[in-house]
């Protein structure tokens, strides 16, 4: 239905004009107004321009302008114009709409609102709707079902409290009843004067003694309510009824009200399910917390009758009785859940012996022979007769648990145990423990090629019955083979040599196979490493760096034999590897077969004759071995063949003349040498030590200079001129070349510190000083400019300047040396061979750290200590330190044991700290 104004003309069509002449003219209308056709009006004529205030409706306001829609404020025309027809007609319009509209959304808006509260109503349900089904069922209960309902009882948490009445007593009424008090035969006053307390004057003196005979009284009464009325034996020992009344633990109010709020809660639960064990349990052990032990075994036998389905029922009343009525109780939850293996467990814990035990243990497994838990147990107490006999129906029972299986063939014979194993790998195919067992078997009786061919087949017949190989788990079976006792390392290596492979890309075999060995090795499982490195020399016989390993593991862990036998593979395998080769040579030479290490260089020089190391590791044999003439004439090959001459080989050969006393053999060796070489700076410097020998002074400064103009960057060279002029007394030019020393190579600490002792020695403190605090600034991150800084401080700054030294280089062994002679000089033993430790660990390259740990485990350890460090410090070999290396040097040190070096060092050390 369209509705519309009856004064409102018809829509027109799109294009069309309209003929306003033909339509009626609005109200009010006034032709010629718009363009002002219209007389002359004056003020007079219209009125005033604002209408004048009305005086009775400014004190409240006009309910004439009132509006529904905009309230009494109408709006800015709110006080023009009139509300005339054309207005109202307009409104019924607009009300018809809003009806019409209203009337055709109101079923999807009440659909809407229904369907939102449905839902609304299942999110949220009233507590009613959830009882509906119940308040139904109540219509078919008897009387006898609704008498058997408990009562909910108190559940209140506060009672209200009762307004107490106090009354005002008489005086006549008191002095009655002190009377009667006083004449009464069965009581006793604690008031000398018979007088009531109530009208005892006060500061009257009162009777101690009768305090005393009164508080006997009332224990006294306490213990006759205690004592049984039956048989008249007290149940409470008086003489330690306060000893037991000190023992008992004061709880606060909080913890007091907090158990009566749980007990009242608990009692609640109870009561409604009387069958629910749990409840009966958490009460009985809030009853034990709170102190009532008697109230707490109650309430646990009245869950054991109440709720005899539960275990822990059962359990918790045992536990809190003695053992004997523990016993009773175990006895009847056995009867009433004679399945149940806990009750079981526990009803065998209580007995005293072996015997009592195993008896329980065998009935409970008359009645559950397939519980494992209960075969374990009677087993670890049985003999051994008893438990092959026991393990044997134990696998009957339960044939798929592997542990028994094993337990049974570790108790048989060879030939039993053999056949044990075949019947567990017929009932259980799918377990591994089984082959390892039987690899195990065959092994410790001898057959130590068995395990190579059954470990195989085991992997064969799993994969076989669908178990996937898990090669982690191997591998540690492998290790727990090699840790038995005694070892079984066939099992160990047949079992690596199976599944090493398994699982592991061909790209990722070496990485995997060389970082399954070490962290094998780290665990101590060394021929699990072992195994493990054959199998990757196996696959990858040309790599260097798997026999390095593999080397490095029988130097640590294997006997010399089984070291040589692997070097001879190894340069079989891989004969240009020139460390292998020196390692053969080495080892031999080490164990005294200076003729094998010979051989060895020989076959070595065949396979690779222009090697450097092979030339001279044969030089060092000879060399050693103090057979000069062999090590002359081998280096003398050496120089002739020119891929093999190098400057080392020279520099070799000159101290081969220095070892022999040939001077001029020497000169003429160096002098050749640098003619070939002439930036070989160990070269000039041999050669200027070579002329300070001989006392010629001039000359070598002329080698040194010579050196320092070839090799500008050579800081040796610098030292040792440096070194020259203040032995000859010009310190001046030592300080002039030091100083152009820095300039040349900024930024090197031996300068630095070459700077500063020289000063040092010359008694310059404050120029020492100066000199270091600039090396500080030029090598902030030196270590040894730091050791030096600290060692030259004054006692009050050392410990100051070693912390700004360790924020600086905390892990520079220089560093951690100096802050080690630092304790020590304070005599804190501990701290400092902690700290002397940590540097020989940071760098155990460095001799003079070796020899300052000696002499402080010399001076504050054991001997044991002390022999314990040298011995860690010959395994090292030490090449660097200033101090070792100008000793080890030394033509007067040559062929010196390494050990000896470091005591002789040690006690030049020892004789520096006493000046």
């Amino acid at each position: 239905m369209s509705i519309r104004p009856a004064s409102s003309r018809p829509p027109q069509a799109p294009g069309a004009k309209i003929d306003f002449n033909a339509l009626r003219a609005p109200a009010n209308y006034v032709p010629g107004l718009g363009r002002g056709a219209a007389g002359f009006t004056t003020r007079s004529d219209i009125g005033p321009s604002m209408p004048a205030p009305d005086m009775a409706s400014q004190g409240g306001d006009d309910d004439s302008k009132f509006d529904e829609f905009l309230g009494n404020d109408g709006g800015v025309l709110a006080g023009t114009g009139a509300y005339d027809d054309e207005d109202r007609e307009a409104d019924a319009v607009w009300d018809q709409v809003e009806d019409r509209m209203d009337e055709r959304r109101r079923e999807h808006r009440d659909a809407r609102m229904k369907e939102e509260l449905e839902r609304f109503r299942a999110a949220n349900p009233r507590i009613g709707d959830l009882f509906t089904d119940l308040k139904r069922g109540l219509a078919e209960l008897d009387a006898s079902a609704w008498e058997a309902i408990p009562e909910i009882g108190d559940t209140t948490v506060k009672r209200a409290r009762r307004a107490e009445i106090f009354t005002p007593v008489p005086d006549s009424l008191l002095a009655r009843a002190a009377a009667t008090a006083g004449d009464a035969p069965g009581l006793t006053s604690l008031d000398p004067g018979g007088v009531g307390p109530g009208t005892e004057t006060p500061g009257a003196a009162t009777s101690l003694t009768a305090i005393g005979a009164g508080r006997s009284t009332v224990v006294q009464l306490k213990l006759d309510r205690l004592s049984d009325s039956v048989t008249g034996q007290t149940v409470v020992d008086p003489r330690g009824y306060l000893t037991d009344l000190k023992s008992v633990t004061l709880k606060s109010d909080a913890e007091i009200s907090d158990i009566k709020k749980a007990r009242l809660l608990l009692k609640s639960v109870i009561k409604t399910n009387p069958a629910h064990g749990p409840g009966w349990v958490a009460a009985a052990r809030l009853e034990e917390v709170a102190g009532k032990l008697p109230a707490a075994r109650e309430l646990a036998l009245k869950g054991c009758e109440l709720a005899p389905g539960y275990i822990d029922v059962w359990l918790e009343a045992a536990r809190l009785q003695e053992p004997e009525n523990a016993k009773a109780i175990l006895a009847r939850g056995v009867a009433a859940l004679p399945e149940a293996v806990t009750l079981w467990m526990a009803a065998a814990k209580l007995e005293t012996s072996d015997e009592a035990r195993k008896r329980v243990l065998l009935r409970a497994l008359e009645r559950i022979p397939q519980s494992v838990r209960l075969w374990k147990a009677v087993v670890e107490i049985s003999d051994e007769d008893d438990a092959r006999i026991l393990l044997s129906r134990a696998v009957e029972c339960c044939p798929q648990h592997v542990e028994l299986w094993l337990a049974l063939a570790r108790l048989e014979s060879y030939k039993n145990a053999q056949k044990v194993l075949n019947r567990a790998r017929q009932a259980i195919p799918t377990s591994a423990e089984v082959w390892i067992t039987a690899a195990k078997l065959e092994e410790s009786a001898g057959q130590a090629e068995a395990p190579a061919k059954i470990i195989p087949r085991g992997l064969k017949s799993l994969q076989a019955n669908g178990v996937v190989l898990d090669r982690e788990w191997w591998l540690h079976e492998a290790e727990a083979a090699e840790r038995t006792a005694p070892p079984l390392p066939a099992t160990c290596r047949a079992i690596v040599a199976a599944v090493v492979d398994e699982g592991v890309e061909a790209a990722d075999r070496k990485r995997t196979w060389v970082a399954d060995a070490e962290e094998a090795l780290r665990r101590g499982a060394v021929e699990t490493a072992r195994a493990i490195l054959a199998a990757a020399l196996a696959a990858f016989p040309g790599k260097k760096s798997v026999w390095r390993r593999a080397a490095a593991l029988e130097k640590l862990h294997g006997t010399p034999e089984q070291l040589d036998a692997l070097l001879r593979r190894a340069v079989q395998y891989c004969p240009q590897a020139e460390v292998l080769w020196l390692m053969a040579a080495k080892e031999r030479w080490r164990g005294g077969d200076v003729g094998g290490a010979r051989a060895v260089l020989e076959e070595a020089f065949l396979r690779n004759p222009d090697s450097e190391e092979i030339w001279l590791a044969a030089f060092k044999v000879e060399f050693e071995s103090r057979e000069l003439d062999r090590a002359r004439m081998i280096l003398a090959r050496a120089r002739e063949h020119p891929p093999a001459s190098t400057q080392r080989v020279w520099m070799k050969s000159a101290i081969v003349e220095r070892e022999a006393g040939d001077a001029a053999a020497e000169a003429a060796l160096l002098e050749e040498g640098l003619t070939r070489f002439p930036t070989a700076w160990k070269l000039h410097l041999m050669a200027g030590a070579l002329a300070e020998r001989q006392s010629e002074v001039e000359r070598a400064r002329a080698a040194y200079h010579a050196g320092i103009k070839r090799c500008l960057d050579c800081v040796p060279l610098w030292i040792a001129a440096a070194a020259l002029e203040e032995r000859e007394g010009a310190l001046a030019r030592a300080r002039a070349l030091l100083e152009q020393a820095r300039l040349k190579n900024p930024g090197q600490p031996a300068l630095w510190l070459a700077a500063a002792r020289t000063e040092a020695r010359a008694g310059n403190a404050k120029a020492a000083e100066a000199v270091l605090a600039r090396a500080l600034q030029a090598c902030p991150d030196s270590g040894a400019v730091w050791a030096e800084s600290i060692r030259a401080a004054p006692r009050p700054a050392r410990r100051s300047r070693s912390v700004d030294a360790l924020k600086r280089c905390n892990d520079d062994p220089a560093v951690v040396a100096a802050v080690a002679q630092l304790f020590w000089g304070e005599r804190k033993v501990e701290k400092a061979r902690s700290w002397f430790d940590r540097a020989v660990t940071l760098d155990p390259d460095v001799g003079d750290h070796w020899a300052l740990y000696l002499r402080f485990e010399a001076a504050h350890g054991t001997p044991e200590a002390a022999a314990a460090v040298l011995e860690r410090a010959v395994a090292a070999e030490p090449r660097h330190g200033e101090r070792w290396q100008a000793l080890a040097k030394d033509p007067v040190n040559a062929h010196q044991p390494l050990g000896t070096l470091l005591k002789k060092l040690a006690q030049t050390i020892e004789k520096d700290m006493a000046m």
